[in-house]
Formats: C-alpha cells, sequence, structure tokens
C-alpha cells in the first residue's frame, strides 16, 4: 500500500499510467461502514483498478472547537485497517499541507445547504465542498464513493459536480448501521455508556413513523410529532433539529407527495449525531 502525506507526493504515486482509480474521501476513525464503501470502491475500480483512501479531519468544515479538538484521529490503525482491505494509495496530509496561511478561496453551495446541517452549522458545507473539490483536483479519480448517512452531504456533491462539470462519478452507499439500529460514525465512540444504550431511539424513531406512510397518511405534521416524541422521550439527548424536506430539493415539505427525508440531528452531551429516513408515498 502507497502513502501520501503532501499534495507533491501525491502526484508523484499518481504520475504514469493508470487504471480506473476510485476515490474513498474520509476524515479517519475508520469503521466498518468507512470499510464497506472501500468494498464499493473495489467493485467499481476492478480488480486492475486502484482504490484510494483519503484521511483528513478537515478543520474548516466543523462550526465548533471543541468537536475539531476532540474527533479522534487514530492514524496507526487506520491505516492497517486500509492495508488489510486492500487500499492502494492512502493520502493523509496534515492541514498545513491542504491549506495555505493565506488561502482565500472558497466553494459554497447556496441552495441545498439551507436546511438541516446547513442551517445549524454556518459554513459547514462551504468546508465540505472546497476540501471535497481539492481532493478532486489532487487524485483526478474516476469515481468518489459517499455514504448515504449524510443525506445533505451527498445531494452537495452530487450538485457540486453537476454545476462545475466535475468529470467524477459519484457512488452512493447504504447508511451501515450497528446491531442495534444505530447509523455508525466516528462520533459514536465519544458516547458515554448511557448514551450509547439510549442512542438507537434515533433510528427507531425515523422508522417507526413508516407505519403512518402505510396507513395513508401523507400530511408531514403527523410524522414529525411522532418522531419528537420518540425522540424527546429521552432523558440524555437535544434534538438540533427534526425535519421533512423533498428527497431531491432538500426543501421543507408539508405534505408527502414525492420521494422526501425525514432527517435529524441530535446531542449527547457534546457528540452530534445525524441520521434520516427515506419516505416514499
Amino acid at each position: 500500500m502507497r502513502i501520501a502525506t503532501t499534495p507533491a507526493m501525491l502526484r508523484q504515486e499518481l504520475a504514469g499510467p493508470r487504471q480506473r482509480l476510485v476515490l474513498v474521501p474520509t476524515m479517519g476513525a475508520l469503521h466498518d461502514g468507512h470499510l464497506a464503501l472501500v468494498q464499493r470502491a473495489r467493485e467499481a475500480a476492478g480488480p486492475a483498478g486502484w482504490v484510494a483512501v483519503s484521511i483528513f479531519v478537515n478543520p474548516i468544515q466543523f462550526d465548533r472547537p471543541g468537536d475539531l479538538a476532540n474527533y479522534p484521529q487514530p492514524l496507526t490503525e487506520d491505516l492497517e485497517k486500509c492495508r488489510a482491505a486492500g487500499v492502494d494509495l492512502v493520502f493523509c496530509p496534515d492541514q498545513t499541507a491542504m491549506y495555505l496561511p493565506d488561502r482565500s478561496i472558497t466553494v459554497t453551495e447556496s441552495l441545498l445547504s439551507r436546511q438541516l446541517c446547513g442551517a445549524t452549522r454556518p459554513g459547514h458545507f462551504d468546508g465540505v465542498c472546497t476540501v471535497v473539490i481539492k481532493l478532486f483536483n489532487l487524485f483526478q479519480a474516476d469515481a468518489a464513493v459517499f455514504g448515504e448517512k449524510d443525506v445533505q452531504q451527498l445531494a452537495i456533491i452530487r450538485r457540486m459536480v453537476r454545476d462545475l462539470d466535475l468529470p467524477v462519478d459519484i457512488i452512493a452507499h447504504p447508511t451501515i448501521r450497528e446491531h442495534d439500529g444505530l447509523a455508525m460514525s466516528s462520533r459514536n465512540v465519544r458516547l458515554l455508556p448511557e448514551h450509547r444504550a439510549d442512542a438507537p431511539r434515533i433510528h427507531r424513531a425515523l422508522e417507526a413513523t413508516r407505519s403512518l406512510l402505510r396507513c395513508g397518511e401523507r400530511n408531514a405534521a403527523p410524522f414529525l410529532a411522532a418522531a419528537r416524541k420518540h425522540l424527546e422521550d429521552s432523558p440524555f439527548l437535544r434534538i438540533d433539529y427534526l425535519e421533512m424536506v423533498d428527497a431531491e430539493t432538500l426543501e421543507p415539505i408539508g405534505r408527502i407527495q414525492r420521494p422526501a427525508v425525514m432527517a435529524t440531528a441530535v446531542f449527547y452531551g457534546e457528540v452530534r449525531l445525524i441520521d434520516h429516513a427515506t419516505l416514499l408515498p
């Protein structure tokens, strides 16, 4: 497995002829969800292609300094997991390798980022778009794999690729969950034991509302009320947002007439977790 820590080293590793390259961008603290993305990337790259993983805790997408300071960064373990998974190339730069002190260019999305995480985390998606387009430029990848857990991030990256004519295919992978339904996240390891035991209620709260859909309900309000009650029954969590949005535009809706997404973000102490459920009329 090849390892690069600077853009210059990465360009050197990528120099010369090569087969199809599929990128899996991550912030490290790799878990089985990330490894599922790596497996999907291998399928997309083919046996002769390259699977590349980037490991970079992107500082400009964090809206809370404490979240950045506490984000797990077990690089040695991450590299071992990449090696065991058959990754061909890992790019693990530090902040100074990715951002010059006087950087003055930021990529901004102005429509899909107005709701959900974009509304409660100012500047977050500017940071996401900026680092992702830098990675696309550096790797010149044929395709990139992203998880569906962050449904808004996936939609924004697809929009950026479309609007800027970026020559990269975006491959989505379904959310990978723990045995109790909690969506896998690098932040899960920061949960206190009692919070970890309670956290599967996030998925249950969203999934339980499907019974309303089966009964013919289409107004968004009952779905949101049912999910909110289930979440608020917890003595530990605080709701950041709970919204029903159109699956394509991510705009809030009052009635389910097209595919919709019910999305939530909650806090357990300082740990912020997200999840969503797609509802089809």
